[in-house]
């Protein structure tokens, strides 16, 4: 299955709330995304059928290792971008904002190099 945007923003909200409860639900998903329980079920289903996440009998919900290998992705290039652009100036908010549509289309070699530029000035 090819992950769509979507479908990587919803693995990386999972990883982000496991962060700080290990205990998460389909609601929290929605609640944390701002969208509807029926929009985060279908999402949900079809990120099962696709291996990336398990439900288990509570409704809790885990990432597979796919789909936790996709997660910290998606996380890690959102991080390091959202520094980045702070870096240059930014404001921390649009920093954010902005590295989130970044990092669903940036390729692998000018985030390694954004990650290298970043890593010498440390």
């Amino acid at each position: 299955m090819n992950l769509q945007e979507s479908g990587q923003m919803y693995l990386e909200t999972i990883l982000i709330l496991s962060e700080t409860n290990p205990n998460v639900r389909s609601i929290d998903v929605c609640e944390y995304m701002g969208f509807s329980k029926p929009s985060v079920s279908r999402a949900i289903g079809l990120l099962k059928s696709g291996g990336y996440v398990t439900m288990d009998k509570d409704g809790y919900l885990k990432l597979t290792e796919s789909g936790a290998e996709v997660a910290h992705k998606m996380y890690d290039r959102h991080r390091l971008l959202s520094e980045f652009l702070v870096s240059l100036g930014v404001s921390e908010d649009i920093a954010s904002e902005d590295a989130c549509k970044i990092e669903h289309h940036i390729s692998d070699e000018s985030f390694n190099a954004i990650k290298a530029a970043l890593g010498s000035k440390k």
